[in-house]
């Protein structure tokens, strides 16, 4: 297939009790979204001719059984189509551990997928961590599956919206383990992974802050000592390399630096350091992507949506992005392979 195709993106369709089946068809409806790509939806065939039902968007299923049979003809959502779902046994907005292991399978499949180049990224809805670990699968979500299957160690969560890119040094962990974590090596890691994402994205030269732990940046000590300890010397390490580098930066206000322009990523201490700002730009309206793979995947920042589950009035405005972004990373990838 040509460098000049659209890139082919394996869609899965997450927990099948939540929003995600929903919001694959209202994003799939748009023409500007089927224009950028080539959608395999990775789910259940049967689950999702229902959710065209219950949003009313305009389409029709086509069930197959490999990327090689999909036709991605407009008006139409090609369906790799796993039959692991009992309709009869789903409850909209109830964690079911049916749905758990479905929203498992599929990911597994789009990973192995991607693994050996028939799809050219992973675009995730969201899976219901309860549901997943009741079906006996005990990971604290996405990040932790895709790190295990890929065979990676060093991974991280770069979280997008409207601008703003933010990593993280720490994710699901609580906050007295996430302070243990702010360690020089650790930091270098998630800085070296973000910067290869920008440049990934078609930034030449790419402007990182790296955010402080303590408030005002630890006042040289005097609010505590990692920024003394841990970030500055990762700080040092960094700019030594000639890499645009500036840090520790208060938290407070770093990603108003950020999104006035001053920086491209903001590299975070622990996981609601990063979170706290995309989430107040729009909860509906950030994308997630991991870093660190051998493959490309973005997803959904939000959950599963139960409350609006089976209503069909779910956004699908993260989708949609995820989707975006996505393609970008796709683009980005070939232009790095060409040259």
């Amino acid at each position: 297939m040509s460098n000049n195709s659209p890139a082919l993106l394996g869609i899965t369709i997450g927990d099948v009790c939540g929003s995600g089946p929903e919001i694959v068809t209202k994003a799939l409806a748009l023409p500007e979204v089927r224009a950028l790509c080539r959608p395999l939806v990775i789910g259940d065939s049967a689950v999702l001719r229902q959710a065209y039902r219950i949003t009313g968007e305009p389409g029709q299923v086509r069930s197959v059984n490999s990327v090689a049979k999909a036709a991605f003809e407009p008006g139409t959502m090609d369906v790799l189509d796993l039959h692991n779902i009992d309709l009869a046994k789903l409850t909209y907005g109830r964690v079911n551990p049916m749905a758990g292991e479905a929203a498992y399978e599929y990911v597994v499949r789009a990973i192995e997928l991607a693994l050996v180049g028939k799809i050219g990224a992973i675009v995730t809805s969201a899976l219901n961590k309860e549901a997943l670990n009741l079906a006996g699968y005990h990971y604290a979500g996405h990040t932790e599956i895709l790190r295990e299957l890929c065979g990676v160690t060093d991974v991280t969560m770069m979280l997008v919206s409207q601008g703003l890119r933010v990593t993280h040094v720490s994710t699901h962990l609580s906050l007295r383990q996430a302070i243990e974590r702010v360690k020089r090596e650790r930091i270098v890691r998630v800085a070296e992974l973000t910067r290869q994402a920008l440049l990934d994205l078609g930034m030449k030269k790419p402007r990182l802050a790296v955010a402080a732990l303590n408030p005002h940046a630890g006042e040289g000590g005097l609010f505590g000592h990692e920024e003394v300890a841990e970030i500055a010397p990762a700080v040092a390490e960094l700019q030594k390399r000639g890499w645009d580098v500036t840090g520790p930066v208060p938290a407070d206000s770093v990603y108003w630096r950020a999104l006035h322009g001053q920086f491209d990523a903001v590299v975070a201490m622990y996981h609601d350091q990063g979170h706290i700002p995309i989430k107040v730009l729009g909860l509906f309206e950030g994308v997630n992507v991991t870093l660190g793979l051998p493959i490309i995947r973005t997803s959904v920042d939000h959950g599963t949506n139960f409350g609006k589950a089976g209503k069909g009035t779910a956004n699908p405005t993260s989708l949609i992005e995820a989707i975006k972004l996505a393609v970008r990373f796709v683009k980005g990838r070939r232009r790095q392979t060409d040259a």
